[in-house]
């Protein structure tokens, strides 16, 4: 999962604000230090969690509690939204004709994330071409060929040629037809100003409607500073971080970009070229917070099953329907979505299990959940709450298991239910997804 280290942290200050007999300025200022203390170890810049933190305190103190909610449900509230205020908005890539220009400095991933960036515009159903116009690293044309032969994405480039400008200028022509035009530019090891010449010229005769700076996340805060060089040089309308999962200093890079104004349009969440995700804060903080994402899930989904069930499973959810009938729904669909432990962090409530548990085990864990459910009669799937010792017996010789084993199913259902449930109570939350949903639906058409 991206940044486990602070989810993980991130859990246990809710899990403390959840499980207190009394909330009082005291609980207050211990999750404040916590809150910090979770940031920092994230590499965040220490100005913005001190404002963050006095932001959170104050709400709790001050800010009269909505109608219908406890202190506890306000006060996990307000650190949701001030998280996500902490990653500034997030940028849009819209479905239609458009250039891309790639920029950023050696080593950030650029090539491989125009390969991925590809993938994800040809999979909603636009034309594709990548022009292969860095003429300085060795091999990068023959690694751009490869990816768009594993992609089925056509590539061009001339073999040899130093002239960047001639590249992209006949790669336009050849690619005259193609909905989307993606260009991967030059890098250099800093920001010369050869580089700066390079990216201007091939920027002008382009005409790039985006101008996407791609930045690896692990080098921390420094990403704003690089984000703000590129910004003033060639004028850049996107930033695309990679390389997001397992670095601590992936926040710092979060978090300093946000606020140079430079708008994260994706995040690259492994080395794989499906592991590219549509950024936006409040899904992040919200499957940060083990409140799931549901949006990203029913995205990836789109991709690999039926559209028309995905959806319906994921409205369901949002609207507070969560059977074992759902559950058992999402767990028939993740085979083909993704890596199991990447899905399961999309999912309300299983971001709560324990997070050193191999992929094998946890493969193992579903398909004995799977063969259990099989053993369920409709009733029972439709109202788990009949499921007493009698039927966990039957259920559990049907199954070929140990009881223990249908009890561990139904504690983690009900992890999952308590999470849909206090997740989707908040009115607020469940606007913004259904909004999401509609904007996605949009996008999609």
């Amino acid at each position: 999962m991206v940044l486990e280290g602070l989810g993980e942290s991130l859990r246990s200050i809710l899990k403390k604000i959840s499980g207190s007999a009394n909330v009082d300025e005291k609980l207050v200022r211990e999750i404040t230090r916590d809150i910090q203390r979770a940031l920092l170890q994230a590499d965040i810049n220490v100005n913005l969690v001190l404002q963050l933190s006095r932001k959170v305190e104050d709400r709790a103190k001050n800010e009269k509690i909505p109608p219908g909610a406890s202190l506890k449900e306000h006060i996990i509230k307000i650190i949701y939204e001030e998280l996500t205020a902490l990653l500034g908005t997030a940028g849009t890539l819209k479905k239609e004709k458009q250039t891309i220009m790639l920029v950023g400095l050696y080593g950030q991933g650029k090539t491989t994330t125009a390969g991925k960036l590809a993938r994800y515009l040809s999979k909603r159903g636009l034309s594709v071409g990548l022009v292969a116009a860095d003429v300085h690293r060795p091999a990068a044309y023959d690694q751009l060929q490869q990816i768009g032969q594993d992609i089925k994405v056509p590539v061009f480039g001339i073999p040899g040629e130093k002239d960047a400008a001639r590249i992209v200028r006949d790669g336009m022509k050849h690619f005259e037809g193609m909905d989307v035009k993606i260009i991967d530019t030059s890098g250099r090891h800093s920001l010369e100003q050869d580089l700066i010449d390079e990216v201007k010229r091939v920027g002008e005769l382009a005409q790039a409607q985006y101008r996407v700076l791609v930045l690896d996340s692990s080098v921390g805060q420094q990403a704003g500073v690089q984000a703000k060089a590129f910004h003033d040089a060639v004028n850049i309308n996107g930033v695309i971080l990679t390389k997001l999962d397992g670095t601590a200093k992936g926040g710092g890079a979060l978090s300093a970009v946000g606020h140079t104004g430079a708008p994260i349009i994706f995040i690259g969440t492994g080395e794989h070229l499906e592991d590219l995700e549509t950024f936006n804060p409040e899904r992040f903080i919200s499957r940060l917070l083990g409140m799931g994402d549901l949006h990203t899930l029913l995205e990836r989904m789109r991709e690999s099953i039926d559209e028309v069930k995905a959806e319906e499973t994921a409205r369901k959810i949002m609207s507070g329907h969560f059977t074992l009938r759902e559950m058992y729904e999402q767990m028939e669909m993740l085979a083909d979505v993704g890596p199991l432990k990447k899905v399961m962090s999309m999912l309300p409530g299983f971001p709560g299990m324990k997070q050193d548990i191999n992929a094998e085990e946890l493969q193992e864990k579903l398909a004995r959940f799977h063969v259990i459910m099989d053993s369920m009669t409709d009733e029972e799937l439709d109202n788990p709450k009949l499921i007493k010792s009698s039927r966990v017996l039957r259920i559990s010789r049907g199954a070929g298991v140990e009881q223990k084993n249908v009890r561990e199913l139904l504690k983690q259902y009900n992890l999952s239910r308590k999470a849909v449930k206090g997740f989707m109570g908040n009115r607020k939350i469940r606007r913004q997804l259904m909004k999401q949903m509609k904007d996605q639906k949009a996008y999609e058409e």
